[in-house]
């Protein structure tokens, strides 16, 4: 079993996407082992975006995550990593294909509905930022 961070973006909170993604990872037969709502801080947003801090777009991340609430779970399966991505569809809403969320809902590259752990390293370090070890069940 793999588990894996993912969280839906301000964007897909605002606009009430949270019941449907969370149903497809559930239909898929992903197990929802944490589920939390929050705002998230700015120091919380520069820890989590922390690999992108020399990047131009840093800034405009970390204000978008921190605009409104965000929906941060974690999911459990077999390769959870790989097949929540392939879900989640391609980063720019242009390039993902219908059926992913992204291709279903995204509008925008900066305005993209959800974040998932790109690798075992990613979510280990993302689920040890927004849970605590008893809060996962």
């Amino acid at each position: 079993m793999e588990r894996t961070f993912v969280m839906v973006k301000p964007d897909g909170v605002r606009r009430g996407l949270v019941g449907e993604i969370l149903g497809r990872f559930e239909r898929k037969g992903f197990r929802l082992v944490g589920l939390r709502m929050l705002r998230i801080g700015r120091e919380l947003a520069e820890a989590h975006y922390a690999e992108h801090r020399e990047k131009p777009f840093f800034q405009g991340l970390v204000e978008f995550i921190t605009s409104g609430p965000v929906v941060a779970f974690v999911l459990e399966g077999p390769n959870a990593i790989a097949e929540v991505r392939k879900m989640m569809g391609a980063t720019h809403p242009k390039d993902a294909l219908p059926g992913t969320i992204r291709g279903d809902f995204a509008t925008t590259i900066d305005e993209n509905v959800i974040h998932g752990s790109a690798s075992p390293e990613d979510a280990a370090r993302e689920i040890a930022l927004f849970f605590r070890e008893e809060e996962l069940l």
